[in-house]
């Protein structure tokens, strides 16, 4: 079996959630990473044996690495792809792809020209209880997807934040950060094309000066809908609607009320660091690990209403309720390593690609434009086509 080596840029967040999947995975070796900060560069150099790079543009100049995984901040995503492309790195963006459709554009231009793979996750419409709700969808046992109502509270906004992920125009928020999962997942499962978005955005705390909440409508092509409901506040908790499973699959303590908030006290940046891969409070993820989930979601067909939740995912018929199983995951996100591989090495190409990344931000630019401007967006550009 042919094996990817892979360069970490950015050994942030983002790059902590995935480092499990990129170490667990036999199909990729992380063979390189960069940072500026240099105790992520000595954890990475401890933890993976690899080479540690203090800026980008080291790590695309190593010979040794095939692809490139972009964990940098929103802001630079576009630019740290390009440069990627450019060295003839195929690439992996985190979600967002990108602040805006013309950097999605040129990213994906870039790839092309340099004549490599650019895919867009992780997010959670990768996740198995997701793709089998799509299955099911798919086999018409149950009829036509006509609505999906999603519902996720969380405690997003309290997490220790750079000052640019407290600001929109930096691509902060949750409409960047969160309904990038929320748009991808419906897409998924409803196929086809968004035709329009009615949303509404809330921020209401002047101390976290952007969008803590969204409720959006989506219409596609076929008349499938899809309400999508988000609030980050740190108030309700929907991992309760889910036998308390957090979103990374771990069990979760209900007695934990309000930690976020009690925890975000004093410099904000040093708290966040502290936390980040190779900071001192950093905690890596735990063993036993169910599926991952993005909160309550129910797929409603003209049969049955279809439940994926982190085991499975539950049907409800006329005259059935039933669980159809998934066993518990051997690696995390391996779907991630499932597309980049046969992308790579098969010459598959990849469902979540940059036009497909772009429709997603295509929906998630029109939430904030229908709630600053009070109306319903339409949606004709191609890039929505995308299925």
């Amino acid at each position: 079996m042919k094996t990817i080596a892979l360069g970490a840029a950015g050994l942030g967040r983002a790059f902590s959630l995935m480092a499990p999947t990129l170490a667990g995975d036999a199909r990729v070796r992380l063979v390189a990473g960069a940072d500026p900060r240099a105790e992520a560069r000595r954890r990475f150099e401890g933890d993976f044996g690899g080479r540690a790079y203090a800026t980008l543009e080291e790590l695309c100049a190593d010979a040794g690495v095939d692809a490139v995984y972009v964990a940098t901040p929103h802001q630079h995503h576009a630019a740290h792809a390009i440069a990627a492309a450019a060295a003839g790195k195929h690439i992996l963006v985190e979600k967002p792809m990108a602040l805006s459709l013309d950097e999605c554009a040129a990213m994906s231009a870039a790839a092309r020209s340099h004549g490599v793979h650019l895919i867009v996750g992780h997010s959670h419409s990768f996740d198995a209880p997701i793709a089998l709700t799509r299955k099911i969808i798919q086999t018409g046992a149950y009829g036509r997807l006509r609505m999906i109502t999603a519902v996720n509270f969380t405690d997003f906004l309290y997490r220790p934040r750079r000052p640019e992920e407290l600001d929109t125009a930096r691509g902060g928020g949750v409409v960047f950060n969160q309904a990038a999962h929320h748009v991808d997942i419906a897409r998924l499962l409803a196929g086809g094309r968004v035709r329009s978005v009615r949303a509404h955005t809330g921020a209401w705390d002047a101390a976290r000066p952007t969008e803590g909440a969204y409720s959006a409508l989506l219409a596609f092509e076929d008349g499938t809908f899809a309400s999508l409901v988000y609030s980050g506040y740190a108030r309700f908790d929907s991992d309760e609607l889910c036998d308390w499973i957090g979103e990374g699959g771990q069990r979760k303590d209900p007695n934990a009320y309000g930690a976020a908030r009690r925890l975000l006290s004093g410099d904000e940046m040093a708290l966040k660091n502290a936390r980040n891969y190779g900071g001192p409070a950093f905690a890596a993820a735990g063993a036993d690990l169910l599926h991952q989930h993005f909160g309550l979601l129910i797929a409603s067909c003209e049969r049955a209403e279809l439940r994926p939740m982190p085991h499975g995912v539950m049907i409800y018929a006329d005259a059935e309720r039933r669980l159809e199983p998934l066993a518990a995951p051997k690696v995390q996100r391996a779907e991630v390593i499932d597309e980049l591989h046969a992308a790579i090495v098969e010459g598959k190409p990849p469902r979540h690609d940059g036009e497909w990344g772009a429709a997603t931000l295509e929906a998630c630019l029109a939430i904030l434009r229908s709630s600053r401007e009070g109306r319903e967006i339409a949606l004709p550009s191609p890039t929505a086509s995308r299925t």
